[in-house]
């Protein structure tokens, strides 16, 4: 350095001036970059043409057949209407209640019989024939 001319503080200052733009500019130009670099990684992720007019053809032959099938079933001789379809929830609703108050009333008459009956539940179910619910995994469907 001892071979470079001084330089004088006006040149020192026009140096030190642009050393603050050009580290600006850097600044400026490293923003732009991470920005595209985003961008890129976006568009990277994302479908390109071709796959997307596969996805559309896929879909509109999924439309296609849902279509079709929807127009199977309006069409349909057996379809049930909502009539119909009232008429058999209250009978199920009816056959349930009346399950559960039998069910009920059988239990409650066995609880009597078993409180002088010297032996257990399941030895008396066995002795006199009645199979239960529980025995073959059946359950009353949920009150609504």
């Amino acid at each position: 350095q001892e071979q470079l001319p001084a330089a004088s503080d006006a040149e020192l200052r026009a140096l030190d001036e642009a050393i603050a733009t050009l580290a600006g500019d850097v600044q400026a130009l490293q923003q732009s970059c991470r920005l595209l670099e985003a961008e890129l990684r976006h568009l990277g992720a994302s479908m390109t043409t071709a796959d997307m007019a596969r996805e559309v053809q896929g879909l509109r032959g999924d439309c296609a057949a849902y279509a079709e099938r929807l127009q199977r079933i309006t069409t349909a001789a057996n379809h049930v209407s909502p009539e119909e379809k009232e008429q058999v929830c209250r009978e199920q609703k009816l056959y349930c209640r009346e399950w559960r108050r039998r069910k009920r009333m059988a239990t409650e008459l066995l609880d009597a019989i078993l409180e002088g009956y010297p032996k257990s539940k399941k030895q008396f179910l066995e002795e006199v024939g009645i199979e239960t619910d529980e025995e073959h995994n059946v359950s009353l469907p949920d009150a609504p």
